[in-house]
């Protein structure tokens, strides 16, 4: 599945029902909302088995996680590959309490997020990339 500038793929899982051009859409307001232009980014769907791999080959981290980034971003231009666990996504919904689709809304737009500078690991910047998420979720509801 693809656009001029996002590219989806999926490894060992099948596609999720998701409207692509509203998702392309929506990633394009996002970006622009933070001073960024989207270049090519390529989401990779798979299993936990998968984002394992990847975890410990790339970042020698010994755990699952519902996405990986890889930024490949030059200026204003951001670009890069998102591996995202299907698996973890499925599960982070059931455990939150929300649903798969809105769940997965959240990981794909995080590392967007990410792509265009917010980071979540030091001290309180986890609570700002959610105010990020939450933001560009309402912006997502809005284009309904």
């Amino acid at each position: 599945m693809t656009t001029d500038k996002i590219q989806i793929v999926c490894e060992g899982v099948e596609l999720p029902l998701i409207d692509l051009s509203k998702i392309a859409n929506w990633i394009e307001q996002v970006a622009k909302s933070h001073d960024r232009i989207v270049g090519p980014l390529t989401y990779i769907f798979c299993d936990d088995e998968k984002i394992i791999e990847v975890n410990r080959q790339f970042l020698q981290h010994d755990y699952y996680t519902d996405i990986i980034t890889f930024d490949y971003s030059r200026g204003k231009r951001i670009s890069g590959d998102m591996f995202i666990s299907l698996d973890t996504v499925a599960s982070n919904a059931e455990m939150l309490g929300v649903s798969y689709e809105s769940e997965l809304h959240r990981v794909i737009i995080h590392g967007v997020l990410h792509l265009c500078g917010i980071d979540d690991k030091g001290e309180g910047e986890r609570e700002i990339m959610e105010g990020f998420e939450n933001k560009a979720l309402d912006m997502f509801r809005a284009m309904n």
